[in-house]
């Protein structure tokens, strides 16, 4: 069981940090992570993740996670943590606020998989979240603060 939770961990990572089309892309990119299964298998890894198909950044089908991740509060000062490993997220440029709004530049192609983690942990300073193709717009709740946003995005962008 801790080879398939490794293997379903690693799927995971794979889908939420690429573009990928097909399941055989798929496997070729868990065969590099040191992952060697059958097509019937990913299929019923997939089916489990209920991962589906949807159309991406680039206009092609890709697979998508259809959930976001379960999170859970923990520690004294209520800081979120992710009940599966920690998933950070790559592609960060740079953040700018005004008002009740951020923006976040990412590198081309990051910014739905950003959003889709920022969405995932539910942050009581984030309303929601609009991502481009290299742009994520976060509103923000009206009573935090620019150092909350910042403090909460950490547990994802560690380099903000």
């Amino acid at each position: 069981m801790k080879i398939k939770n490794s293997r379903l961990d690693a799927i995971r990572l794979i889908l939420s940090t690429q573009e990928i089309s097909s399941q055989e892309e798929l496997l070729n990119e868990l065969s590099k992570e040191g992952f060697k299964l059958t097509q019937a298998t990913l299929s019923r890894d997939l089916h489990q993740l209920r991962v589906v198909k949807s159309v991406g950044t680039q206009g092609r089908y890709r697979y998508v996670l259809t959930r976001p991740h379960q999170y859970r509060h923990e520690g004294a000062e209520g800081e979120m943590r992710p009940i599966t490993p920690a998933q950070e997220v790559t592609g960060f440029v740079s953040i700018k606020f005004s008002g009740n709004i951020a923006v976040i530049h990412t590198r081309p192609s990051y910014a739905s998989t950003l959003a889709y983690h920022i969405d995932g942990y539910h942050f009581p300073e984030i309303i929601g979240t609009i991502a481009g193709d290299d742009t994520v717009m976060l509103v923000i709740a009206e009573d935090a603060t620019k150092g909350s946003v910042l403090r909460a995005l950490r547990t994802i962008i560690p380099n903000i």
